[in-house]
């Protein structure tokens, strides 16, 4: 499987603000046929597909950014399993608030006082050409100051490196669960 960089989809949410960001990036992944994907399940795949090496990252990113009061997504949220999750907007997971959803669509984020940044799961599978359908990463950033701009400096690198690695593993998820479903 194949995850290519792309542009962001016009068919996002996100779509619309595109010139207000600072940073965006999308990674774009195939999956075979046309499938009914709901965005609960995109959510599930999304919070269950981080590799153990980006799980140490993020712990190591939470020690250090909470010297200088920025959020870390830890404390009072007790730790869900992919069970307990709903997936309604204003729901917060970890780091991540829900921010809206539509029927192909999921946005997750947060707003810090360094930056706001959103993160779109957006299934797709109206394009014309194909008969198979495409999941798509794409994050997008708004600094608000300086502090916002050093801070992605050393995150950009290694976000670009985890979101294809996140984008297969939830390919793979999704795949096996429908091969297995019959479906």
């Amino acid at each position: 499987m194949k995850i290519k960089k792309t542009e962001l989809p016009e068919g996002s949410v996100l779509s619309k603000e595109k010139a207000l960001f600072d940073y965006t990036d999308s990674f774009k992944g195939e999956l075979e046929g046309k499938q009914n994907i709901s965005t609960l399940e995109l959510g599930k795949a999304f919070f269950t597909s981080t590799p153990q090496w980006g799980k140490k990252m993020f712990a190591f990113r939470n020690s250090i950014v909470k010297m200088f009061g920025l959020k870390t997504g830890t404390g009072s949220n007790k730790p869900l399993s992919p069970d307990d999750f709903k997936l309604e907007v204003g729901d917060q997971i970890g780091i991540f608030k829900i921010f809206d959803k539509t029927d192909r669509e999921i946005i997750l984020g947060e707003n810090d006082k360094h930056l706001d940044f959103r993160v779109s799961l957006f299934y797709d599978d109206t394009q014309h050409g194909t008969e198979n359908s495409f999941l798509t990463i794409s994050t997008t950033v708004k600094y608000h100051n300086r502090m916002g701009m050093l801070y992605f400096i050393p995150v950009r690198p290694f976000h670009q490196l985890i979101v294809p690695v996140m984008l297969k593993k939830m390919i793979e998820k999704i795949t096996k669960r429908k091969d297995n479903s019959g479906c």
